[in-house]
């Protein structure tokens, strides 16, 4: 059905004059738990939707439309909305659009998946998360907090070059957090990642959430949130600090992932990220970080969010450089914006649901492993701060200033982690942080972190990312209590 619904909106929009068109014919299913102090909270549970989106240009501008339901007459109604639109904008655009050109495709991809989390009884997911709950409990925690999410993308494409592409996508995640309070102060500790992202996500099934040993992991939650209460202010000043991965993975995010979205760059998007201050006449010349930084966009890696066969263009994903050894070297692309700098697209053109435009998005945007592991590393250091979890995040729109907040601060002293610290921060300018980290550890701390909300566009849209990194060192750093 998928297929035949493509090819007449294809030849649809051929009869009514499109020079390219595009048809994502998609289904989107998702499945929500969430917990607090072991009840359900209402807003959960399973959404199903169906629907056909069409991407094409008339006379050099682009029109776009979406209809819900796998219909003849939703996709002659998304033709002729997109055909509609794509005639209004032709009469103010300045230039008409130019494709990059992309290789025809007929192909398949499936996500590697162990178990199938859609074959897990929903009783087995919520009594995991019960359990969870009852582990964090303790004096002084006032707030347990639990959460599961699976997703399946059943998407297919068609596009008026002759590509066909038929893809599912699966997505699984969970997380937990205990929240601690005493007078006016208020602590939270997360599990595996930083609560705001709900936990850790990635391109795998129910086999990662077992792997997560939540129920394992509950209780040292619950005693941590209390711990920081009593815990001293993180001490401020100029410091050397050591930054775990899934805070790094936040940092890569923020300040390398959004600013070499080729489309913020050339100001055709900014909406909820900003644009962002690498301009093109820096490809290849800028030192954006110290030879110990090298970052790639890798939407081929096994398990990543960030990670499919083909984007929403029909291009396939890649892995390609950003940052080599310190020097700016690459954008994210899409067809249209890699044309006006005569390369070709890179693949990173996605839109989160059936019926949203696909924009330029990061894929697994990875810091690369460098050498030694982490006791090596403190061993090395002496001593500092080491910075965990993320627990609030604040960057200007051209990805330049930037103040985070951690859930958690340990003191460095003689290469060994000491005391904890509460409520700690630390804020710099972009390409003075990343020059001022002198050392990555390897491959075998090295993990990948996804996150699955991703804010770009407008409407806006969640798009769906990932970032590996093992913890770094950076020197000089300004720290303090948040």
């Amino acid at each position: 059905m998928q297929a035949e619904l493509a090819r007449l909106g294809l030849e649809r929009a051929e009869g009514l004059g499109a020079s390219y068109a595009d048809v994502r014919v998609e289904a989107l299913k998702k499945e929500i738990i969430s917990m607090k102090n072991g009840r359900l909270v209402v807003g959960g549970g399973f959404e199903l939707t169906r629907g056909v989106a069409v991407r094409l240009l008339v006379g050099g501008a682009w029109g776009f439309s979406a209809s819900r339901g796998w219909t003849s007459h939703a996709v002659e109604t998304a033709v002729m909305r997109a055909v509609e639109q794509a005639k209004a904008t032709a009469l103010c655009q300045p230039h008409p659009v130019q494709l990059a050109p992309a290789r025809r495709i007929r192909d398949s991809y499936v996500t590697p998946v162990e178990e199938d989390a859609w074959e897990v009884s929903w009783e087995e997911k919520v009594d995991l998360l019960r359990r969870c709950d009852e582990a964090m409990k303790r004096p002084g925690v006032v707030a347990r907090l639990g959460r599961m999410e699976l997703v399946h993308k059943d998407k297919y494409y068609a596009n008026s070059e002759g590509s066909q592409i038929h893809q599912n996508i699966h997505h699984s995640g969970a997380g937990i957090a205990a929240i601690a309070v005493e007078g006016q102060d208020v602590q939270i500790r997360s599990y595996p990642h930083c609560w705001q992202n709900g936990g850790q996500f990635a391109a795998r099934g129910y086999e990662l959430i077992r792997e997560m040993a939540l129920c394992e992991s509950a209780a040292q939650v619950g005693a941590e949130a209390v711990q920081l209460l009593s815990a001293p202010p993180c001490p401020s000043g100029i410091a050397t600090v050591v930054i775990e991965p899934t805070q790094l993975a936040l940092q890569i995010h923020e300040s390398c992932g959004h600013p070499v979205e080729l489309d913020r760059v050339q100001g055709t998007e900014a909406s909820l990220a900003g644009t962002s201050f690498l301009l093109p006449d820096m490809l290849g010349q800028f030192q954006y970080g110290s030879s110990a930084v090298s970052l790639t966009a890798d939407a081929t890696i096994s398990g990543g969010l960030g990670t499919f066969g083909y984007d929403d263009e029909g291009v396939q994903a890649q892995r390609v450089p950003l940052v080599e050894e310190g020097r700016f070297v690459g954008y994210l692309t899409s067809r249209e914006t890699a044309a006006t700098l005569g390369m070709k697209s890179n693949g990173t053109m996605r839109a989160d649901s059936w019926f949203n435009l696909p924009l330029i998005r990061m894929t697994n945007i990875n810091l690369e492993p460098g050498a030694g592991d982490l006791e090596a590393l403190l061993a090395d250091t002496g001593r500092g701060l080491y910075l965990s979890t993320i627990r609030s995040w604040s960057i200007d729109d051209r990805r330049l200033n930037f103040q985070f907040g951690c859930e958690l601060a340990r003191e460095i002293k003689d290469g060994k982690l000491g005391k904890f610290y509460k409520n700690p921060g630390y804020s710099g300018l972009t390409p003075d942080f990343w020059r001022s980290c002198d050392a990555v550890c390897g491959a075998e701390e090295w993990s990948l972190w996804g996150f699955p909300t991703c804010g770009k566009g407008h409407p806006a849209q969640s798009g769906q990312v990932a970032h590996g990194a093992a913890p770094a060192r950076f020197r000089n750093v300004q720290v303090g209590g948040a």
